[in-house]
Parts: C-alpha cells; sequence; structure tokens
C-alpha cells in the first residue's frame, strides 16, 4: 500500500495523456499532429549496417519546418583511431524552402510527422497539392534517403521546380585509416515538372559517404525502403508482446527495432554498438556483452546474434594467463581497445552476459566456445576476492562519474550472476567439479554480499553501494534482478521513494539531478522479479507513455545531463528484458529448460509472448487469469501446447 501511495503522489500525471505529444496509429507506428502556433523539435537515431543518422525535426511558432541530419559513417575511420573516429557530417535545412510551386516558394501547412521504421510527414502545399516526405538509412549501403511525392488532387496541371544538387567534399586524405573519404549530397529527378490533375512527382535526396576509390553508387528510394521496412517487419513479428495495454505493447515492438538496428559490418566482423553519434564499431563489456547479448538470444534476429557471437569471440582475444584485465571495450572495428577506467567489474559483465547468452541460446557451437571465455572471466572475479569474500574492481560502468569505491555493489551482483549462470553452462558441457565449485562461491558470495554491503542508508533498510557511501544510489535494483530478496521491501521503498525516483525515472545518487536509463530499466525488471507487480506495472506504464509519446520519443534513452538523451541502442534491449526476463520472469536452465515467473498485474486478464526464438525452436508462452489461479501455456512450434494451472508464486519449470 505504501508503494502505491507514493505513485499516486509522484506521478499525478500517469493516467492521463495531456502530456503527451504524440498518439499511437493503427499500422504500427506513432503520429504526431503538429498545432498550428505551437513549436517543437526533436530528434531520434536511425541505424544501417554503414550509417547511422540522428535526425532532428521540428516546428517553429510560425508553422516553419526545419530538418538536420547528423550522419556517422562508422567505417570510415579517421587518425587517430580512437572510440569516435567515426567520419561524422552534419547536413542542415529543408530542400522544400528552394521548391517552387507554380513559379511561388512552397509553404508546408498542417504537417503531420509519424515514426515507423522511418521518419514520415505529410502536409499540404498548395490548394490539394500535398507533399510526403520518408526520411531513413539505408539497411547495408553508407547513406541516409530522403525520399519525396507531391500529389496533384486538383483539376489543373501544376508546374514544380526541384533545385539541382550535387555536391561532393573530400576530406583530407591524411586525417583517414583509408585516405580520403568522398561526400555526396545529390537531388535525383530535378528540374521543372508539370503535373497534371490526379498523378503525383517522386523525387530523392541522397546523402552518402564512400572511400575515394570506389565508385558513386545509385540507389533505388523504394528499393531502399522496402529492405528497411522487411528489416522492421520480420522484427515485429518476432518475440510478439500481447497485453491489454497498447502504450506497452507498441513500446517493445519499437524498442526490439533500435535494439537490433544499430549493427555494423566492420572489417571484424559484425559488431552492435551503442550509437548516439559516438559510439560504433566497436563493443563495450556492458553495452553489448550484458545488456544487449543475452536479449539477442531470444529475440531471433541473425544479424543480432552473430553480432553477439562476434563480440564474444573478440573479448576472448584478451584472455591471458598473468590474468590481466580484459579491456572494457574493443574499438575502432576490433584494431584496438580502451581501457582508460581500468577495471569497472568488466569480467563480471562478460561472464554473465557470455554464461546467459549461450544457455538461452543452446547451441552446442556457442556453448563451447563461450566456456573458455566464462571460465576465464570467473577465475579472474575469484582471484579479486578480499578478506570479507567480496570483489574489487577499480570503478564501474558508470566509470568514476559518481563514486564506487573499492569494493562496489554492482560487480559483486554481476559476478553472483556469472557465476550462478556460469554453473549452469558448466553442467551442459559436464563439468561437474567446476559447477560445483561455482556454486558454492555465489552461495558464500552472496552471504557476504548481505554483510558487506547491506546497511541502512537515508532511513531504508537496504545496501550501501560502496564502503562509507551515505547516499542512496540507483543500483541497489541489482541484487533484486539476481533474486536476491533478503532486503526487497526497504529497496523497493528506497528505489520509489522521492529520493531516488523522480518523473524521469532513477536518479543515480539521491541528491542529484543525473539520470540513466540502464538503471531504471534495470530496477522495473528486479520490481517485477520481486513480486512487486502493481506497482511496476503504473511506473513501466509511466516510462513507456513518457518515452514514446511525450516530448522526446521514442526510444529509452542514455542518460541526462550527459549526451542530450541519446537514443543509445541496448537501452532498448534493456526495456525489452525488463518485460521479458521482469513481467514474464524467463530465466534459462540449461538446454531447452527454462523457469517462467509470469507476474500478470491485477488489472490484466492475460498477457503473452508470442514467437520467442530460444533453444533451437519457437514457442508461445500465455497467461490467462482463472479465478485465483493462472492458466499457463507453453506452444512449441509444430507440437501440442503443454497447459499449466499455477498459483501464481513459484517459479513454473519449463522443459521442452
Amino acid at each position: 500500500m505504501r508503494f502505491l501511495y507514493m505513485l499516486l503522489l509522484l506521478l499525478p500525471c500517469a493516467a492521463g495523456h495531456a502530456q503527451y505529444i504524440w498518439e499511437m496509429e493503427p499500422n504500427g507506428g506513432i503520429r504526431w499532429n503538429t498545432v498550428p502556433g505551437k513549436a517543437h523539435a526533436d530528434h531520434f537515431e536511425m541505424s544501417g549496417k554503414q550509417i547511422s543518422a540522428i535526425v532532428r525535426y521540428g516546428q517553429d511558432a510560425t508553422g516553419k519546418l526545419s530538418f538536420g541530419r547528423k550522419l556517422v559513417f562508422p567505417l570510415l575511420r579517421s587518425i587517430p583511431n580512437n572510440t569516435r573516429a567515426n567520419l561524422i557530417r552534419e547536413f542542415n535545412g529543408n530542400i522544400m524552402d528552394s521548391v517552387k510551386l507554380n513559379g511561388q516558394p512552397v509553404r508546408e501547412s498542417r504537417p503531420v510527422f509519424s515514426i515507423h521504421g522511418t521518419l514520415h510527414s505529410a502536409s499540404a502545399i498548395g490548394q490539394d497539392v500535398t507533399l510526403q516526405r520518408n526520411l531513413f538509412p539505408s539497411p547495408d549501403k553508407a547513406a541516409l534517403v530522403e525520399a519525396f511525392y507531391i500529389g496533384n488532387s486538383s483539376k489543373e496541371t501544376i508546374t514544380v521546380h526541384i533545385p539541382a544538387t550535387d555536391s561532393s567534399i573530400a576530406t583530407d586524405a591524411a586525417k583517414g585509416v583509408y585516405g580520403s573519404y568522398i561526400l555526396q549530397v545529390k537531388t535525383w529527378n530535378a528540374g521543372q515538372h508539370a503535373i497534371r490533375p490526379g498523378t503525383g512527382l517522386y523525387f530523392h535526396v541522397v546523402y552518402s559517404a564512400r572511400k575515394q576509390q570506389d565508385a558513386p553508387f545509385y540507389l533505388d528510394p523504394a528499393y531502399e525502403l522496402g529492405k528497411r521496412m522487411a528489416i522492421v517487419k520480420e522484427l515485429e513479428n518476432t518475440l510478439v508482446l500481447e497485453t491489454p495495454n497498447d502504450t506497452i505493447n507498441r513500446m517493445f515492438a519499437f524498442a526490439k527495432v533500435r535494439a537490433a538496428e544499430s549493427i555494423y559490418e566492420t572489417k571484424e566482423g559484425l559488431m552492435h554498438g551503442p550509437g548516439g553519434g559516438e559510439y560504433y564499431a566497436a563493443i563495450w563489456a556492458n553495452d553489448q556483452a550484458e545488456y544487449v547479448n543475452p536479449f539477442f538470444a531470444y529475440l531471433g534476429y541473425e544479424a543480432g546474434i552473430a553480432s553477439a557471437r562476434n563480440s564474444f569471440r573478440i573479448f576472448a582475444k584478451y584472455i591471458n594467463p598473468e590474468y590481466k584485465p580484459i579491456p572494457s571495450s574493443i574499438i575502432a572495428e576490433g584494431a584496438d581497445y580502451w581501457n582508460g577506467a581500468g577495471d569497472r567489474g568488466d569480467q563480471a559483465m562478460i561472464g554473465y552476459g557470455a554464461a546467459k547468452f549461450a544457455l538461452t541460446l543452446a547451441e552446442s557451437r556457442d556453448q563451447q566456445e563461450q566456456w573458455p571465455l566464462v571460465k576465464w572471466c570467473n577465475e579472474f572475479l575469484l582471484r579479486k576476492k578480499s578478506a570479507e569474500g567480496i570483489i574489487f574492481s577499480d570503478s564501474d560502468e558508470l566509470e568514476g562519474r559518481f563514486p564506487a569505491g573499492k569494493y562496489n555493489l554492482s560487480t559483486n551482483v554481476l559476478t553472483y550472476g556469472s557465476l550462478l549462470y556460469g554453473a549452469r553452462l558448466a553442467d551442459i558441457l559436464h563439468e561437474t567439479l567446476t559447477a560445483t565449485e561455482w556454486r558454492k562461491e555465489a552461495a558464500a558470495l552472496r552471504t557476504n554480499i548481505e554483510k558487506y554491503f547491506g546497511a541502512e542508508v537515508e532511513g531504508y533498510k537496504t545496501y550501501r553501494y560502496y564502503d562509507k557511501n551515505d547516499k542512496l544510489r540507483a543500483w541497489i535494483c541489482m541484487p533484486l534482478v539476481m533474486g536476491m530478496y533478503e532486503r526487497k521491501d526497504q529497496t523497493l521503498a528506497a528505489l520509489l521513494s522521492p529520493k531516488l525516483w523522480s518523473p524521469d525515472g532513477l536518479l543515480t545518487e539521491s541528491g542529484s539531478k543525473t539520470f540513466w536509463d540502464r538503471s531504471t530499466l534495470y530496477a522495473f525488471r528486479g520490481i517485477f522479479k520481486a513480486g512487486a507487480t502493481d506497482t511496476a506495472i503504473k511506473y513501466l506504464n509511466y516510462y513507456s507513455g513518457k518515452r514514446l509519446l511525450g516530448t522526446h520519443v521514442p526510444y529509452a534513452i542514455e542518460a541526462w545531463p550527459e549526451g542530450n538523451q541519446r537514443h543509445l541502442s541496448a537501452e532498448s534491449g534493456l526495456y525489452c528484458r525488463a518485460v521479458v526476463e521482469g513481467l514474464f520472469g524467463f530465466d534459462p536452465i540449461g538446454n531447452g529448460e527454462f523457469s517462467i515467473c509470469p507476474r500478470l498485474p491485477a488489472t490484466w486478464n492475460r498477457m503473452s509472448l508470442k514467437s520467442m526464438q530460444a533453444f533451437k525452436t519457437t514457442f508461445d508462452i500465455s497467461v490467462q487469469r482463472k479465478g485465483k489461479l493462472f492458466a499457463v501455456t507453453i506452444k512449441e512450434a509444430g507440437k501440442p501446447a503443454k497447459a499449466f494451472a499455477w498459483n501464481g508464486k513459484q517459479e513454473l519449470r519449463i522443459k521442452l
């Protein structure tokens, strides 16, 4: 009851839509109907295998539209070839400002924007003359396409003049890893056109980049759009969430796209990258190994699975007999590494992620390949054990932005997870002695975490983040995620108190203004797993509405004030994991074996995950309320459904 009372105090607008700018469309997208005289602008990111585009759009108080395109070409590297050495250029402006209709400047009115795999706008530019605009990245070429269609539904022939543009800029060859690069902006089908009644005109602008020695290329916008939307449709049709809450369903569908699109075809193979205008052609122990790779194991998207395998392969190159830390990040298409914050608990992140990925995918190849990496990481971690039985690391994933001491809660809880899931992987591989040892170490670590980190902080009997820590921290949610419920009630109270919860999610530290979505999304997963379902669903609904339909849409963001709330990709993977592993309680155990503990909210009668891809098969999980019990149905492709009458308490163990 205390949680619900706090919710009412903190979220007065959570049930309403007055603060929303966007609304959902029946076709799976979202729509913003602009209001004359009301200014608004926003930005979001879209990616293909050779480009990422941060697109800015909006209208000012006079109704004039503005567009900006920050284009990142991750495979065109600059010197020095470090983390941020991507070729980046910004292209601002609206070509329609230079278009003439019947000899007069064009004025777009009543524009409607929509997002569904692309940024689309529709507006009137004359009496019975309309304009449609579509911006999207090529799925496999270093190009952004801006496609236009002018439709004439009047009774008169109209003339349209499209200004011709064909500009190329060559970069300094001495500053490029591969020499000089050519940046080109070209308008296709420009010139003077007569458009008869009932017909229309297509034209498009392509923003591209290439190595100087490569020939220019032409893009057919319809073909490129078809490829882009085929990927979106593929993702929409796998791991499908169906609940009575349309906002969460739609946010989940959008999150799958953002999590899966940010994959780049580097010389070291496919690499998932965070994005945000800076982080590409590189992998991180947290974003990739810990956050998004376990998600790919049940999404069923082949490029995502390939990128996860590749990241673990690259990290494994740094295994060494001296047990020096694996670098936090492998950068520059695998050519170098970054380790500027020292050991952030990276071995715990990698070991946990690799073991969970291999368990869920259940491919013998992956289990054999990930085993040496998991084993090395766990041995590294156990060598870092203190006299109190807890694990040392130089910092945590915040890399010194906030204090973490010599022993932090995050590293220790992730180590517990790496040992726990590593032991399950050892069972499959018949490494019996190792499995027994790791379970013993995990049990001891769990006890020591309680002894060392268990504390009263700001009036809550929860966890201190490090020795002498006297302020609440967002990452106190981590024990709940790993099934540590010794301090569940007070930890929940602390997380949802005004000291940590804000209208934008969890504050990193009590008293600060900084928030990172990754900790908020971890907290959702932990709160669901702890059984506070009806509280968690209200917060998740509020958060989902704000991110999907509010003033900055349509994905989970990285942080604020850092990074201008970038739409980093792995955070969207964490959103999906909050649903699959939190709301549904999915947890891999062994080959074809998992447990679930679905948390059906009191206001819902049903929920399901359809076309889940894991354990080398496809299956649906459905939950239906039946009086005081629940009917849980597991339907594996091509096989009879398995039905369970469940009491809603102990987890269900399923063998496919």
